[in-house]
C-alpha cells in the first residue's frame, strides 16, 4: 500500500467497516461474533466507542477504506482507566501491506495523549492452525511490541470448534 491516510472514523463509514468485519464474522474465528450486524448496529458501535476513545480508519490512495482500529474500555471499574483493549481489522486483501502497523501507530499516538498506559489485545488462538484461524494476529501483535500475558483456554466456540484467547499487552507510557 503506497500512500495511506489515517483519519477518525465517521458514522458514514459504517457500511464499509461492516463489509470488512463481516468477512471475519462469516469466514474466520478471528472474532467470536456469529451473526453479521446491521449497518445501524455497527454505526451505533462506532458512535459509542468514538465518544470515548479513538476509532481510526486507513484509506488507500484512492480513498477506499482498507482497515480500522479502535480502543475500548478494558473494564468499567475506575482502577482500569489507564488500560484499554485494542481491536484492529483489515480488508482481507489488504493484509501485509503496512496498513495495520500504521493504524496501530496512530492509535497509540492518540492514546498516549489521553494518558493511557496499557494496551491489551485479546486474540483468538488455536494450538494448530486451521481453515478458520491462523497465528497471524499473534505474530502481528508481537511485531508491534505486545507481549504474551496468558491464555484463556477453550473460551470461544465457533464453527463447531473450541478456541482459546491469547492475552497480549503493551505498555505505551511509564507508570507514575
Amino acid at each position: 500500500m503506497n500512500k495511506i491516510k489515517i483519519r477518525p472514523a465517521k458514522i458514514e463509514d459504517a457500511e464499509r467497516l461492516l463489509e470488512i468485519y463481516s468477512y471475519y464474522i462469516k469466514e474466520t474465528a478471528v472474532t467470536y461474533e456469529w451473526d453479521v450486524l446491521t449497518v445501524k448496529a455497527f454505526a451505533d458501535r462506532i458512535r459509542n466507542i468514538s465518544s470515548k476513545f479513538p476509532y481510526l480508519v486507513c484509506e488507500d490512495e484512492n480513498g477506499k477504506i482498507q482497515g480500522y482500529v479502535y480502543a475500548s474500555s478494558f473494564s468499567e471499574r475506575k482502577a482500569y482507566d489507564w488500560t484499554v483493549e485494542t481491536s484492529i481489522y483489515l480488508d482481507k486483501d489488504a493484509r501485509r501491506m503496512g496498513a495495520g502497523s500504521a493504524l496501530y501507530e496512530a492509535l497509540e499516538t492518540e492514546l498516549k495523549k489521553m494518558g493511557i498506559v496499557n494496551l491489551i489485545a485479546k486474540i483468538a488462538w488455536c494450538e494448530k492452525e486451521d481453515e478458520y484461524l491462523t497465528h497471524d494476529s499473534v505474530l502481528f501483535h508481537a511485531k508491534a511490541g505486545y507481549e504474551y500475558s496468558g491464555t484463556l483456554k477453550s473460551v470461544g466456540k465457533k464453527f463447531g470448534r473450541w478456541y482459546d484467547i491469547v492475552m497480549m499487552t503493551k505498555r505505551i507510557a511509564p507508570l507514575d
